[in-house]
């Protein structure tokens, strides 16, 4: 069973960068041929994938969002990071991450395994 847990902090200032972790247990983010995403959800809206990474270490972003995101991986601790930078608060969100089988994964049915999401809020 793969389960997968998002961390990171629950507020950010505005300018700031935001960095969240997903870690992955029993299975590797190396195995072919799977995409790891992340999505997020703003209040009173419905889910954007963000963007993802795959077992080979591509990495591909949605066009608004490709300027200010990163998505990298660490294959020692099994794990993805997202890095977003200059937050506003139009980036507060539920934040979360998961497994499907292409790239761009846009409803929540689609993946077959998913965190719990972590909400991040954006105020000074």
């Amino acid at each position: 069973q793969v389960q997968l847990q998002e961390s990171g902090p629950g507020l950010v200032k505005p300018s700031q960068t935001l960095s969240l972790t997903c870690a992955v247990s029993g299975g590797s983010i190396t195995t072919s041929y799977y995409y790891w995403s992340w999505i997020r959800q703003p209040p009173g809206k419905g889910l954007e994938w963000m963007g993802a990474i795959d077992y080979s270490g591509s990495t591909y972003y949605s066009p608004s969002l490709k300027s200010r995101l990163f998505i990298s991986r660490d294959t020692s601790k099994n794990q993805f990071t997202l890095q977003l930078s200059s937050v506003t608060p139009e980036d507060t969100a539920v934040y979360y991450c998961g497994r499907g089988k292409r790239a761009v994964v846009r409803h929540r049915d689609e993946y077959d395994y998913w965190g719990q999401g972590t909400q991040v809020t954006v105020s000074s």
